[in-house]
This record gives structure tokens, C-alpha cells and sequence, in this order.
């Protein structure tokens, strides 16, 4: 198994002055645009499958769906908290008894389409065709989007309720202090774990080709560390520069909910284009790529 850690080869100079010329030849700007607006209809019908698969396995209280409400909430900066907390709090408590059932089977078939708009970019990134029928497509979406739910309310379990996991087993088992401080380790290191899987997850099976699989790719770690980065400098920018609302009135929680969704996508595809240009390298196929692309532009 190659090491895409090498870089193909190329040095880090090179690396991103290739990997940025590829995101213009791709239109990876108009792409995350694109994403921003499939994610924005999946985001709802997502969380609302994760609050009822977590009211299934850890209860449906409503202490815990606060708590969880709030976490997914608190993931979202500036006012769109308050915008995604007040519509998943409305559709939890309007949903009950068959309504939950049939929500669940809906929410998980509405919220695959942005994976399903992942993997036509991702598609591009590679520059590969779409040849898996319709339905295998539809089934590695709905795949996606339930293994990434899983990593979610793994990560979501361990910020909420890691110190009363870690204080029941360290009981159970008698465990001294020195427990206590790996499992702090845990409890934090987990989601961060998590958050670079699910890229790893998205690169692997997403695109229509046969890779080799990686735990961590340069272009997951990219991504996970432009998104977490991006994220928080937004977050801040919102808090201390926060003309969204004054200027676009209610509809400033919407815009804000579209700009981060839109940093969200575009660091789904700039760790794919790091990813493409290492594996092109590392199998010699990128100069040929290059003179392609030359070609292309001088007819």
C-alpha cells in the first residue's frame, strides 16, 4: 500500500500550487455553492433522523433531547443556532407513534441526497464517469449517511455524557486516577477522531472507483482542520461583526446557514483535490492530466 503521506513525490510547494489550479479547472467554488444548497435540504430531515435513532437506543426523554438539540445547535455559528435549535425542537416534540416510524425511513432516504450531490462532485474531482445503476448509487448515499450518523452520536455521547460513562466504568471496575486521565483523553480525542473517519469514509466509497483505503489522507486532515478553522474564524466574525441579521432582517439565520454549509462543502472537495493530485502523482499520471487540460484549452 502507497503512502499518500509522500505526497507523490512532489514538494509542498509544488503541491499546492497544483492542488489550487485544480480547484479553478474544477469550478470548486460554483461546486460548494452547489453542495451549500443540497445540504441545506438534508440538514433537517438528518438531524431529525439522529434525534430519533438516539431516542431508540438511549431513550426519548426530554432532558436528553435538550441536550442533544442544544449540542447540534451549538455546531452551527451566530444566530443559525437559535435557527436550527427552534425547528428540530418543534418537529421532535410534533412527532410521535407512527409518525416517528415513517419519519425515520424519510428523514434517512431526504438526507442521503447530499451525499448523493457529494458524490457527483466527488466524481469530477477524479475525473471518472458515473457507471453504478441508480439504485447502487441510492444505497451507498443512504450507507454513507448512516455511518456518518453513527460517528456522530459516538462523538455526540462522548461530549455529552463522557464524564458519567468514564465515572461508571472507572465504579464498575475500580479504577484509580490514572483512568480518569486517559479517559479525558478519550472523551476529546474520539470526536476529532471521528470528524477525520468520516472523511476518510466519504473519499473512500463516495467517488465510482477502487482506491486503496486509508485511515487518514492528507486531504481528510485538510479538510477536517479548513473546516474546523473556518468554523470557529465564522463564528467569531459573528460575534463581534454580526450585520447578517441587521441587514437581511430573519432571513440573516437562513444566509449565515448557507455560508457555513457552503465552508462545509468546500472543504469536503479541496481534501479531495489534495488527494487526487498526491494518487495522480504517486502513479505518474498527472503530467499526463496537465498536457490534457493544455490541450483542451488550445482547441
Amino acid at each position: 500500500m502507497s503512502s499518500l503521506w509522500k505526497f507523490g513525490g512532489l514538494s509542498p510547494a509544488d503541491l499546492t500550487k497544483k492542488t489550487i489550479k485544480k480547484l479553478g479547472e474544477d469550478e470548486l467554488s460554483t461546486r460548494s455553492a452547489a453542495l451549500s444548497y443540497y445540504f441545506i435540504l438534508a440538514l433537517f430531515p438528518m438531524f431529525l433522523f439522529l434525534l430519533s435513532l438516539i431516542g431508540i437506543f438511549l431513550g426519548s426523554s426530554s432532558e436528553l433531547r435538550e441536550s442533544v438539540l442544544s449540542a447540534l445547535g451549538r455546531m452551527a455559528p451566530g444566530s443559525t443556532s437559535d435557527l436550527v435549535h427552534s425547528v428540530l425542537n418543534e418537529t421532535a416534540k410534533s412527532s410521535n407513534g407512527i409518525k416517528v416510524a415513517a419519519g425515520i425511513l424519510g428523514a434517512l432516504w431526504s438526507a442521503s441526497a447530499g451525499m448523493s450531490a457529494v458524490t457527483v462532485s466527488l466524481n469530477v474531482v477524479h475525473k471518472v464517469t458515473e457507471t453504478r445503476p441508480w439504485w447502487k448509487q441510492k444505497l451507498t448515499a443512504i450507507g454513507l449517511t448512516v455511518s456518518l450518523a453513527a460517528l456522530i452520536i459516538v462523538a455526540l455521547a462522548l461530549v455529552l455524557y463522557g464524564g458519567k460513562i468514564g465515572h461508571a466504568i472507572a465504579s464498575q471496575f475500580g479504577l484509580n486516577d490514572a483512568f480518569n486521565v486517559i479517559w479525558q483523553a478519550v472523551q476529546w480525542g474520539v470526536p476529532f477522531v471521528a470528524m477525520f473517519l468520516s472523511f476518510s469514509v466519504v473519499y473512500y466509497f463516495a467517488p465510482n472507483l477502487r482506491s486503496e483505503w486509508h485511515w487518514v489522507t492528507p486531504g481528510a486532515a485538510l479538510g477536517v482542520m479548513i473546516w474546523l478553522a473556518a468554523s470557529l474564524g465564522f463564528r467569531a466574525y459573528l460575534h463581534f461583526f454580526n450585520s447578517y441579521s441587521a441587514t437581511y432582517g430573519s432571513l440573516g439565520a437562513v444566509v449565515i446557514l448557507l455560508l457555513w454549509l457552503y465552508i462545509t462543502g468546500f472543504a469536503i472537495l479541496i481534501g479531495a483535490e489534495l488527494n487526487w493530485i498526491i494518487e495522480a502523482a504517486d502513479k505518474g499520471q498527472l503530467q499526463q492530466s496537465e498536457t490534457t487540460q493544455v490541450q483542451r484549452r488550445a482547441a
